[in-house]
């Protein structure tokens, strides 16, 4: 009798799920996996433009010149992370404080790109760059939680482009409208509130099992308490609090689960 390694039978088991796909969906085309995912992102929209027009208006006030603070939202495109660096450029914070934040912010990407790769490990070298630098928090969230409902492999990075390619047309534009017209906007509009309602969006439909309903609580329970750190470290402290509880939620559930 041949022994089957885990590894081996996941593979196989991920090649029937998208041969038993491709039967049930024969008719579906590249173009239709892009619509696709640009409906699934579309009410993140909505959120999003008002979002990216407060990077824009925060750039403007850091004292970046129109022109660059446009180009800036093109290369950087890191949405929290730029309001973050922004505030601490509009308050004279040290280049290596500010360069240093940016990075440690950004750090959950590394993880992001770590969960996405299995699903387009198809791809050519070129659109993994893109993939990459389109790469933000709803795209990732809305993909994976896409594909692990099951998604022929030769589409999922059709679907991944719909949603990340449709954040950054709407962010550039929002960018623009808050660079160029941020002067004309009433504060009685209250923009700031957009920013949490997008990321409270992304969070809720991932809450389906103890582990990541603890890490959320753990976390959310953390920033409050560590609000008063200085540097935004509190942002840090909670996130690999939350992560720390997850993990070891995650292993207490399992042998249990195992047992059954």
């Amino acid at each position: 009798m041949r022994l089957v390694s885990p590894e081996a039978r996941d593979m196989n088991f991920s090649r029937f799920r998208d041969q038993q796909l491709h039967c049930k969906n024969p008719g579906i085309t590249p173009l239709s996996a892009f619509f696709e995912g640009v409906q699934a992102v579309l009410p993140a929209l909505f959120g999003m433009f008002p979002f990216a027009m407060i990077s824009g208006i925060a750039a403007v006030e850091a004292g970046i010149p129109p022109f660059s603070a446009l180009v800036m939202s093109v290369l950087v495109f890191a949405g929290a992370s730029q309001l973050v660096v922004l505030d601490l450029m509009k308050q004279h914070g040290l280049p290596l404080v500010i360069i240093l934040t940016g990075l440690v912010m950004n750090l959950r990407f590394a993880m992001y790109s770590a969960a996405l790769a299995p699903h387009i490990r198809h791809a050519a070298a070129k659109w993994k760059a893109i993939f990459g630098y389109l790469l933000t928090d709803q795209a990732f969230v809305l993909s994976v939680a896409r594909f692990q409902r099951g998604y022929r492999v030769e589409l999922k990075g059709w679907y991944y482009l719909g949603t990340a390619f449709s954040i950054w047309i709407v962010w550039q534009i929002g960018a623009a409208a808050g660079i160029f017209l941020g002067s004309q906007v009433p504060a009685s509009w209250s923009l700031d509130f957009a920013v949490p309602l997008i990321f409270l969006s992304m969070l809720v439909p991932t809450l389906k099992d103890r582990p990541s309903k603890a890490a959320s609580i753990a976390s959310g329970v953390t920033i409050i308490l560590a609000a008063s750190l200085p540097l935004n470290l509190g942002l840090l402290v909670a996130s690999a609090f939350g992560i720390l509880v997850g993990f070891l939620t995650e292993r207490s559930v399992a042998p249990r689960a195992h047992i059954r």
